[in-house]
């Protein structure tokens, strides 16, 4: 089956390139070293969202290669969902492909949030092409689309190979606001249903994840499906590396939560959450 995109995302997404101004990387003519250690959709999305930072000038200076792009896009997702359903596949992939624009932009603010949260980070261009946290969560923001459109398996296939790139697990029904930024991202956890407000910055080893689970009433040997069991992150909250927020808990806006803490309950707006006492190492005695 041959997929031909009809929407216009590719005169969205041309003119958006046009309109872009530094910090941004503009220059059509800089080329990096090639990075192919992935599936065939991660270079395209990054081409598609990037492109003067993944040598794809000519997205830059020809809307229709922008076309040809996304139709390539579009029959690999095709091929993607179709073993898992066919009816929709089609429409799916169309209306994945509409969105991409807008995704641009959402990811735009990720690198703005990257480069001002990062001490580290030296220009929009390095948070580009090296920092995991912000490919697993580009990687996350096309996979939601498919969810939400109905193909939920291939998104989950997106964001498993996400997470052996980058160690950083986001599952597709997560549903992420605006300027996050995953410093490190070394075994952080978002779960299906947690949500994550704006400005919103994790460490490496955090967990966004379910406290318990409940049994399938009409199965005892299966867990209950889709039901709220991740927490819900408000706007400007920092978790520290290690960190555990666990069951459909509330943390409200303005919450910095240390390193390690456990947390299972609401947290109320503007509270620091830390370890009061940390348990002393036994200390064996010498030999």
């Amino acid at each position: 089956m041959e997929f031909r995109y009809d929407g216009d995302a590719h005169t969205r997404l041309f003119r958006a390139y046009a309109a872009d101004q530094e910090p941004f990387p503009i220059d059509i003519s800089v080329c990096f070293p090639a990075q192919n250690h992935q599936r065939e959709e991660f270079g395209l999305i990054r081409e598609l969202l990037f492109p003067t930072c993944w040598n794809a000038p000519d997205l830059v200076r020809d809307e229709l290669a922008v076309l040809d792009r996304l139709d390539h896009l579009g029959q690999i997702f095709l091929a993607g969902i179709c073993p898992y359903q066919t009816g929709e596949a089609e429409q799916i992939v169309r209306h994945t492909l509409d969105a991409v624009p807008a995704v641009r932009e959402l990811v735009k603010l990720d690198v703005e949030a990257a480069y001002k949260g990062d001490p580290a980070a030296k220009s929009y261009t390095e948070v580009i092409r090296a920092y995991p946290g912000l490919l697993a969560v580009m990687i996350q923001r096309i996979a939601h689309v498919l969810y939400e459109e109905g193909a939920r398996e291939y998104a989950r296939e997106l964001t498993e190979h996400a997470k052996v790139r980058t160690g950083i697990d986001i599952h597709p029904g997560a549903v992420l606001g605006p300027h996050l930024f995953i410093d490190h991202g070394t075994g952080v956890v978002i779960g299906e249903s947690a949500t994550v407000g704006a400005w919103v910055r994790l460490y490496q080893d955090v967990t966004l994840g379910a406290l318990h689970f409940e049994p399938d009433e009409g199965d005892a040997t299966s867990l209950k499906k889709g039901y709220k069991r991740h927490p819900d992150i408000g706007d400007h909250v920092v978790i520290g590396a290690g960190a555990k927020v666990l069951g459909a808990v509330t943390v409200g806006e303005h919450v910095s939560i240390g390193a390690n803490s456990w947390v299972t309950e609401d947290i109320p707006p503007g509270t620091s959450v830390f370890i009061k006492e940390h348990p002393s190492l036994e200390r064996k005695p010498k030999t």
